[in-house]
């Protein structure tokens, strides 16, 4: 098992945590990661582009000018796509960009992102954070403490609002919790901060 050093908000050394191998220390596979990453952010497409194809442009009813006689290329419809105002030739139209992927490769490519930062040394565990009430300042004295002042995921093992909203105005800081983790969030941020809670739940889950 990975052994990784706990801290207090203070960013003081107060234990060790061991994290399972079989989630935190796999090998790491970037096709699991890519496939994920990618339907992540297919899914977060709207899909709302659309244009008018020359059937649904107004105009055109007439011809423009006599079939022969004229030296111009014969023209049926105002309408056509090679006139100005005319319609988009395959025009796109609303439609949803999502599509499912296996939960095996979900879970593979968690457990590779998590094993990352194991070893790129990005992953942070404090034993508890707590906010009697929401202070913007006080989240950034403890992200400077644990050494986090970088682009920060804070997971959480439940929703907790002073946590949530003393980190919602700090650039490049989020927050989430377990059983909402995903493989994008982590990667977008360079340090992963885990409570105690959170690391033993993500190993509840994910084992």
């Amino acid at each position: 098992m990975a052994t990784v050093k706990m801290l207090n908000m203070a960013g003081e050394a107060v234990g060790e945590i061991e994290l399972k191998d079989d989630i935190f220390g796999i090998e790491i596979n970037e096709n699991a990661v890519y496939t994920v990453v990618r339907n992540y952010l297919a899914n977060q497409r709207q899909g709302t582009q659309s244009a008018k194809t020359r059937s649904e442009v107004k105009g055109g009813g007439k011809k423009p000018y006599r079939q022969k006689g004229t030296g111009r290329a014969r023209q049926g419809s105002r309408r056509a796509p090679n006139h100005v105002g005319g319609g988009i030739v395959f025009a796109p139209k609303p439609r949803s960009y999502r599509y499912p992927i296996n939960k095996k490769v979900r879970r593979l490519a968690t457990k590779s992102v998590l094993t990352s930062k194991v070893q790129e040394n990005e992953l942070i565990v404090i034993d508890d954070i707590k906010f009697e009430a929401p202070k913007t300042k006080e989240m950034v004295k403890m992200l400077a403490a644990v050494g986090a002042e970088k682009k920060a995921l804070i997971v959480l093992p439940e929703v907790d609002t002073n946590v949530i909203k003393s980190a919602s105005n700090i650039p490049g800081v989020d927050t989430t919790i377990v059983t909402a983790l995903n493989v994008y969030d982590m990667l977008n941020h360079t340090s992963l901060i885990l409570t105690q809670e959170s690391a033993n739940k993500i190993q509840e889950v994910y084992v």
